[in-house]
C-alpha cells in the first residue's frame, strides 16, 4: 500500500476540521475526495503533504510513519501537492517555477520537456511570467511544477476551480494521460461528474468525517450527493 491514513485528525485552532479519517491508496490508483466547502478536504490533503500538522492519528507512506515530517521533507520521498489557488511564483517565468521544484525533488523521468509534452499549451509560455498566464495555463504550470519533483503521489486540490469550461476540458485531457500512465493521484474536485469519470474510488467527506466510500464505477451521482448533503447517518462503503 503506497499511502495509509489512520484515524487522522487536524484542527484550525478550536475548529475540529478533520475527525478520525482513515483510508488507504494503492500505487497507480486515483482517489477522488469530494464534499461541500468546509468538509475538511483541503485540510486533509495538506495534512498528507505535511503542510498542516496532525493533532492525532498517523500518515504512513510506503510503510513508513511520516506523521512528524514537515512538508519539505516529504517532497524528496515522492509526495507533491498542487494547492488550491495554485500558489505559483508569479514574478518568475514558467520555466523557473519548474526549475525551483526540480531542485527540491527526487530523481526520476520528469523534466521540462516531458512536462511540455503533457501540457503543450505551456510550450510558447515557457519564458513568460507565471503571473501573466491565463487561469488554465497557471493551473497547468502548477501541476507541471509538482511533476518536476518526480512524485510517487500527486495531490490535486480543486484543479478546475475558477477555470473556463474549455480550460477544464483541456486540463482533464492531460490528467487522464497521467492517470493512464500509472501516476497515483488524490483529487479534490467539486465537479462530481468529472470526479466519478476519472477516479477508481471516491470518498465523500462531511463535517470532517468520511461518510461515503465506494468504487467510482459502481457509485451513482445520487449516492454521492446524498452523502454530500448528509441525507443519511451511516457511512456507506462498497
Amino acid at each position: 500500500m503506497l499511502l495509509s491514513v489512520e484515524r487522522f485528525e487536524a484542527r484550525h485552532g478550536l475548529l475540529h476540521a478533520v475527525r478520525g479519517v482513515s483510508f488507504a491508496v494503492e500505487a497507480g490508483e486515483t482517489l477522488a475526495l469530494v464534499g461541500a466547502n468546509g468538509a475538511g478536504k483541503t485540510t486533509l490533503l495538506r495534512g498528507i503533504a505535511g503542510a498542516h500538522r496532525a493533532s492525532a492519528g498517523r500518515v504512513l507512506f510506503d510503510g513508513a510513519d511520516i506523521t512528524g515530517l514537515p512538508a519539505h521533507a516529504r517532497v524528496p520521498l515522492g509526495i507533491a501537492l498542487v494547492p488550491e489557488g495554485r500558489k505559483l511564483f508569479s514574478g518568475m517565468t514558467t520555466e523557473d517555477n519548474f526549475r525551483v521544484a526540480e531542485r527540491r525533488g527526487r530523481p526520476g523521468p520528469w523534466n521540462v520537456e516531458r512536462v511540455l509534452e503533457v501540457f503543450p499549451l505551456l510550450r510558447p509560455k515557457l519564458k513568460a511570467r507565471a503571473g501573466d498566464l491565463s487561469g488554465g495555463q497557471q493551473q497547468a504550470t502548477a501541476i507541471g511544477r509538482a511533476l518536476m519533483t518526480n512524485p510517487r503521489l500527486l495531490l490535486l486540490d480543486e484543479v478546475s476551480l475558477g477555470l473556463s469550461p474549455v480550460a477544464v476540458e483541456q486540463l482533464y485531457i492531460s490528467l487522464r494521460g497521467l492517470m493512464r500512465d500509472g501516476t497515483t493521484v488524490i483529487l479534490v474536485e467539486q465537479d462530481l461528474t468529472r470526479a466519478l469519470a476519472v477516479a477508481d474510488r471516491v470518498i465523500c467527506m462531511l463535517e470532517g468525517r468520511v461518510v461515503f466510500e465506494g468504487l467510482a464505477a459502481q457509485t451513482t451521482r445520487e449516492e454521492v450527493l446524498a452523502a454530500y448533503f448528509g441525507l443519511g447517518t451511516a457511512v456507506a462503503s462498497r
